[in-house]
């Protein structure tokens, strides 16, 4: 189910039912717009990619490591030499897991493809496994490209804060916190994510 514009304000129709802070936040800055991306091995080494780099960093590395591999696919990745990915710009960290990656695809210990048949929770365990993965990444990977339907990535900075900010609270909640004062916007917590970025950006600090 693709998490598209009339998805959206699906969701935010509800969620402004039950929480008058969703409500008056889409009163002032409207709704966000989709955030889609492909399913596969090149979205996996992009999350690797962007990793504590801006978008524009993240963008010409990725770029580069396009024309360097015939195919966006494990095989090709691992027939490169350490050093020509280093050359495209990835650190000597991320290398090993861009390779662990590729490699527990080409073993079957990681299966793309079989994600979308895992709940959620499978679905984070079976990404979290793998070197360089944590919760944030697994969380994105099902939002944006599974277009799983009730993900909240609580550990994200610019949601605790933007929550903060909408619950009128004096400093941003932990991510404990964050699902504690979200749990009622079940099963819509994907739609209230994308709207807590949007706002993030677009309100009144």
């Amino acid at each position: 189910m693709m998490m598209n514009e009339t998805k959206i304000l699906e969701g935010l129709n509800a969620l402004s039912e039950v929480d008058a802070d969703v409500e008056a936040g889409v009163a002032l800055i409207g709704a966000p717009p989709p955030r889609i991306r492909p399913a596969g091995f090149e979205t996996f080494l992009n999350i690797i990619v962007s990793q504590q780099l801006s978008t524009e960093s993240a963008r010409a590395i990725m770029g580069r490591l396009q024309a360097l591999l015939p195919e966006m696919n494990a095989n090709a990745l691992l027939a490169q030499e350490p050093q020509s990915l280093r050359d495209a710009g990835l650190s000597f960290r991320k290398i090993e897991y861009a390779q662990g990656l590729a490699e527990a695809v080409k073993e079957g210990r990681f299966d793309i493809d079989g994600l979308v048949h895992m709940t959620d929770e499978k679905a984070v365990e079976s990404i979290t496994a793998l070197r360089g993965f944590g919760r944030w990444s697994a969380e994105i990977y099902l939002m944006f490209s599974l277009q799983r339907q009730d993900i909240f990535p609580a550990d994200d900075l610019a949601i605790q804060v933007a929550l903060g900010r909408l619950k009128g609270l004096e400093k941003k909640p932990t991510p404990k916190q964050a699902r504690n004062l979200i749990e009622h916007w079940a099963p819509w917590r994907s739609v209230g994510s994308l709207f807590l970025w949007h706002y993030y950006r677009g309100a009144p600090a």
